[in-house]
């Protein structure tokens, strides 16, 4: 009976240790989702897949994996941020955006929501139309949503960055709503989350173990930019608590997008996009208060990744964006390859083939139809 009963704590302590409600090896890789750069084709959702939470291999050769076209207003998106939920959907926000129209031009945000990380149900806010006729209306940024879930609402809240050309809101000031219950629309008006009297945008909510949220922002209007923090209990008296010293980045670049998310063996990592320089720089902390620069990413290649987010995921979670990554590559291969390596056979079906493997990866996210695919496309190769 002892045996059991140490045996039992020892489990529970494990858990509270990882800050996970389920068992450690629930999550065996982590998903990064990111856009690249400022031109329109850049400013999509983009994928990279890592085993280590350090380094990435982005999905799709580094194309993107969610068109803009399809989802915003604008054609264009930035900054998405995904969240795995408490009910079995993952969320993801973007801001809906083209920065070729200026850096004042975006007036509303994509919600979107999942099953399987591939298949997105989406819809956009508005704000100059959902608030006609009071001061949100004149909006002229709405900056880098993000979503995380209220424990004493019981409800997804959205908190982004808003200016107003109107004055009412004369400086990019962090206000937020909730999500209503399919995730298609904010209830209410914006209301403010936190003000400290100064620029404010680019905020990261992370809970600790104990309970706290740590509420990491960017410091946009003042003398000294950087990565700041608040530490408090409810997310309803953030402007209460004081601010944490000193700046959390490990560098003395310009950054902004700070996210934050933890790795398997419960250190804690904060990335942030060093933007002038053209890299990411990962961090690692222990208590989310101290960060210790680990690595940064490349200038240049297929993974130079812009403002995003990273979630664990399971491995039947990496199984299915595996399968569909290596039948999107496999039907881009076949789209450029060469005549003289195509049968006759190979040629004239090439078209078909290719509709096909299209129709597969735009039909329902399944793993045993993205393999079946695969073998499919190996009998063609084989004539």
């Amino acid at each position: 009976m002892k045996l059991i009963k140490k045996t039992v704590c020892a489990l529970a302590l494990s858990a509270l240790a990882m800050g996970q409600t389920m068992a450690k090896d629930k999550y065996v890789a982590y998903l990064f989702t990111y856009f690249t750069g400022n031109a329109p084709q850049d400013e999509q959702i983009c994928y990279a897949l890592s085993n280590d939470g350090w380094n990435y291999t982005p999905m799709n050769d580094g194309r993107p994996i969610i068109a803009s076209d399809t989802i915003a207003l604008k054609k264009c998106v930035r900054d998405p941020h995904i969240l795995r939920g408490e009910d079995g959907w993952f969320y993801q926000v973007v801001t809906d955006m083209q920065s070729h129209q200026g850096w004042a031009s975006n007036r509303g945000l994509v919600l979107m929501r999942s099953r399987d990380l591939l298949k997105w149900e989406h819809h956009t806010v508005h704000f100059p139309e959902k608030y006609k006729g009071t001061n949100f209306a004149n909006v002229t940024r709405v900056w880098a949503p993000q979503t995380i879930y209220d424990v004493e609402a019981g409800k997804y809240m959205v908190y982004y960055s808003l200016l107003t050309d109107d004055g009412t809101i004369p400086y990019d000031k962090v206000y937020y709503q909730y999500a209503n219950a399919d995730f298609s629309d904010l209830e209410g008006e914006p209301k403010v989350l936190f003000d400290v009297k100064n620029a404010s945008i680019d905020t990261d909510i992370v809970r600790d173990d104990d309970g706290f949220y740590h509420v990491f922002f960017k410091t946009e209007g003042q003398r000294q930019k950087g990565i700041k923090q608040f530490i408090v209990k409810s997310l309803h008296n953030i402007t209460e608590a004081d601010l944490q010293p000193g700046f959390c980045q490990d560098t003395n670049e310009a950054v902004e997008g700070a996210g934050v998310f933890r790795l398997f063996d419960g250190t804690w990592v904060l990335m942030y996009d060093c933007y002038i320089n053209g890299h990411y720089q990962f961090c690692k902390s222990t208590d989310l208060k101290t960060f210790k620069m680990v690595q940064n990413t490349k200038t240049s290649g297929k993974f130079t990744p812009r403002h995003g987010t990273v979630i664990a995921i399971t491995q039947s979670e990496l199984d299915l964006l595996t399968a569909w990554d290596d039948l999107q590559k496999a039907k881009e291969n076949l789209k450029t390859r060469s005549v003289p390596t195509l049968t006759l056979y190979q040629l004239d079906n090439r078209d078909a083939m290719i509709a096909e493997i299209e129709a597969t990866l735009n039909g329902p996210a399944s793993l045993k139809a993205y393999k079946a695919q695969q073998k499919r496309l190996q009998q063609y190769f084989k004539k």
